[in-house]
């Protein structure tokens, strides 16, 4: 289930359990997330951050993965820094929620603090369910453009050494004003 929340996250904090993400939802764990143990593999941890991310820039309208320019070139998205810090194992058929607690707009990246919590038991039926950090991670997204025709890397290499360049590009005016109106959106409620 996907839940857009309807409270600003304060710049300033470290996400916790006492703020509202931008955006929120729910997935379940199966065996293919973990390992023998049946503890989440530390790399799939990544795969639930990218998912949520992809959710909630469906959820904008948008494309999540590939943009295409006025001049038809493909604009697209990379990972070019994660910081994770696991704070407890994620289990088998647990039922976790993973969160975008904050974003940063920069001209050619999207800085996304992000994490994971899992559900506990309320206690107390008058009060809001309880949840538990189990990872956060800050990603930083950078913003690429392919390059239409591959260069080859030299005169001697044949088709195979071809490669297909990427520059780094302004993220497109789209989806920023998308994630700068749903910044201003929380901010105002």
């Amino acid at each position: 289930m996907t839940t857009p929340i309807n409270n600003h996250t304060d710049a300033s904090s470290k996400p916790d359990n006492s703020t509202t993400p931008l955006f929120a939802t729910d997935y379940n764990v199966y065996i293919n997330h973990t390992d023998a143990g049946g503890i989440v593999y530390h790399a799939n941890h990544l795969v639930f951050f990218e998912n949520c991310r992809r959710d909630w820039f469906t959820h904008l309208g948008l494309n999540g993965y590939f943009l295409q320019s006025d001049h038809g070139d493909i604009q697209h998205f990379v990972v070019s820094q994660a910081d994770l810090h696991y704070k407890k194992a994620i289990l088998l058929d647990e039922v976790i929620n993973v969160r975008i607690d904050k974003v940063e707009l920069k001209p050619a990246s999207m800085i996304f603090y992000q994490s994971i919590h899992r559900h506990l038991p309320d206690n107390n039926a008058t009060s809001k369910t309880n949840d538990s950090l189990l990872s956060r991670a800050k990603i930083v997204i950078a913003c690429v453009q392919n390059q239409v025709k591959p260069d080859p890397v030299s005169k001697d290499d044949n088709a195979a050494a071809y490669s297909t360049p990427m520059r780094p590009i302004r993220v497109p005016r789209a989806l920023h004003d998308a994630i700068q109106n749903a910044i201003t959106q929380q901010t105002h409620k």
